[in-house]
C-alpha cells in the first residue's frame, strides 16, 4: 500500500520536506484557497502538482495521488440533481483534477457541518493532547447556545439538566472556544464558517430533507459525476460521517455497513468507491471494521487510519493513540493489505496516519488542529511496523500479485 500524509499546501507548519523525513511516499491535499463551487483551474492544479512533484536535487520524489476534497455545495446536498449548475461546475473539477493526473478524489455528504469536534486540545493522561467529542459539552452548545428550535426533544430531561449545568459552568472564553470548534470550519473542512445566526438559518434551509431524501440526492449526484470519473479511469471516495450518527437534528447516510452497501448498490459504477475511515466508522459499537473492509475490498482506493476511544458515555469519544481505542487496527491492516496485493500496478490503496496527537515540541507551536506533524508521524512509523510484520508472515497473506 502507498503511505501518504496530508498536506495543507505551501503556508502549512508541516513542509514537504517533514513529508519526506517522515517516510510518506504519496500526498493527499487540495485546493483549500477555492471557495466552495469554485471550479478548480488547470493552470492552479498543475502549479500545485509541479510545487509537490518537483523533487530538489538529492531529495526524495513525492507524488500528489489523492485530492481531498473538492467540496460539494450546500445546493446539492439539499436539492440533489436540481442543482445542475454546482454539479456541473463540481465535474469540470473533477475532469481537471484527473487530466493533470490524480485519480483518486475522497468527499463527504455531511450537510451543514463537516467533522465535529467540542475540544481541539483534550489534555490525556500521558500530557499530549487529543481531539474530543463530549456529549454533554455538545448538548449545552445545541440547546443554550445554539438554541436550535426543537433541540430539546432530542434530550432526555436529566441529558437537558446536565446541559445546562455545563453551559452555566463555561466562562465567555470557553463558550467562544466552543462555538469556533463547532461552527467555524475547521481546516479540512468542505462547509463555511457559520455565525450563530447563520447556522440556525442553514438548519431551517434543511427542515424537509431526511435521511431518504438526503440519500436520493447523493445518488443524484453520484449519477451526474460517476460517468466523468469512469471516463478518466479515476476513483470517488466517499468519506464516513464523522461522528457517525445524527446531529442538530440532520440525517446522517454514511455512518455503517448498510449505508454504503445501499449506495452501492444505487450506483454500481466501479468508479463510486469509498474512503475506509477507521476513525469515524470506529465510534460506532456496531460496525465491524474488518467485515466491512472484506465486504466491501474492491471499492476502497483510500484509507484514513486512526483510532478513537468511547468513553463511558459512548456517546462521547476522543482521538487515542493509532494502536489502541476500539479499532482493532491490525485486524483493519490485515484485510486491507490482502486486497492490496491483488491489485494491478498503479491502483494500489493509498493509506494515511489521520489525527494524531499534539505532542512533545508541537505542544509549544502552532498546529494544524488534528494534524501535527509529531503525532501522525509516531501513528504512521507503527502503522509501516504492523505492516512490514504482516507481509514478513505469507500465512497471514496470499502472494504478492502484480501491484505496487
Amino acid at each position: 500500500m502507498r503511505q501518504g500524509w496530508r498536506w495543507f499546501g505551501p503556508k502549512a507548519p508541516v513542509t514537504l520536506d517533514d513529508v519526506r523525513q517522515v517516510g510518506a511516499s504519496d500526498i493527499v491535499s487540495a485546493l483549500h484557497e477555492e471557495p466552495i463551487g469554485q471550479v478548480w483551474s488547470t493552470q492552479a492544479i498543475e502549479a500545485r502538482r509541479d510545487m509537490i512533484e518537483t523533487t530538489p536535487a538529492g531529495r526524495v520524489p513525492l507524488t500528489w495521488s489523492v485530492v481531498e476534497s473538492i467540496p460539494i455545495p450546500d445546493a446539492v446536498k439539499r436539492t440533489g440533481g436540481a442543482a445542475k449548475a454546482d454539479i456541473e461546475a463540481w465535474i469540470a473539477s473533477l475532469e481537471n483534477v484527473g487530466k493533470a493526473g490524480i485519480k483518486i478524489i475522497c468527499y463527504n455528504f455531511m450537510p451543514v457541518v463537516d467533522w465535529c469536534r467540542t475540544d481541539l486540545d483534550f489534555v490525556t493522561d500521558t500530557g499530549a493532547t487529543a481531539m474530543r467529542f463530549d456529549f454533554e459539552t455538545f448538548a449545552a452548545f445545541e440547546l443554550h447556545i445554539l438554541q436550535r428550535p426543537g433541540a430539546e426533544r432530542d434530550y432526555t430531561a436529566d441529558e437537558q439538566v446536565r446541559a445546562k449545568a455545563t453551559f452555566e459552568a463555561m466562562d465567555e472564553q470557553a463558550v467562544s472556544d466552543l462555538v469556533r470548534n463547532i461552527a467555524s470550519a475547521l481546516p479540512g473542512s468542505t462547509t463555511e464558517p457559520m455565525t450563530i445566526p447563520g447556522f440556525r438559518d442553514k438548519l431551517q434551509s434543511y427542515r424537509d430533507v431526511d435521511a431518504a431524501k438526503l440519500r436520493q440526492h447523493l445518488i443524484e449526484f453520484l449519477e451526474a459525476v460517476t460517468p466523468a470519473a469512469e471516463a478518466l479511469d479515476m476513483r470517488l471516495t466517499l468519506h464516513p460521517d464523522d461522528p457517525p450518527r445524527p446531529l442538530f437534528g440532520l440525517p446522517r447516510i454514511a455512518s455503517n455497513e448498510s449505508d454504503y452497501a445501499a449506495l452501492f448498490d444505487a450506483v454500481p459504477s466501479p468508479a463510486n468507491g469509498m474512503c475506509f475511515c477507521t476513525g469515524s466508522l470506529g465510534v460506532r459499537p456496531d460496525n465491524d471494521l474488518p467485515a466491512m473492509v472484506r465486504r466491501f475490498a474492491p471499492r476502497i482506493h483510500f484509507s484514513h487510519l486512526r483510532a478513537t476511544k468511547r468513553e463511558a458515555d459512548p456517546r462521547s469519544f476522543h482521538e487515542s493513540a493509532h494502536l489502541d481505542g476500539d479499532v482493532d487496527m491490525v485486524a483493519v491492516l490485515r484485510e486491507l493489505m490482502r486486497e492490496d496485493v491483488k491489485r494491478e500496478r498503479g491502483q494500489s490503496i493509498v493509506i494515511r496516519s489521520d489525527h494524531g496527537h499534539r505532542m512533545l515540541d508541537d505542544l509549544n507551536k502552532e498546529v494544524t488542529p488534528g494534524y501535527p506533524a509529531i503525532g501522525r508521524m509516531r501513528g504512521l512509523a507503527e502503522l509501516r511496523g504492523i505492516m512490514r510484520a504482516l507481509a514478513a508472515h505469507p500465512d497471514v497473506l496470499p502472494s504478492a500479485g502484480p501491484g505496487d
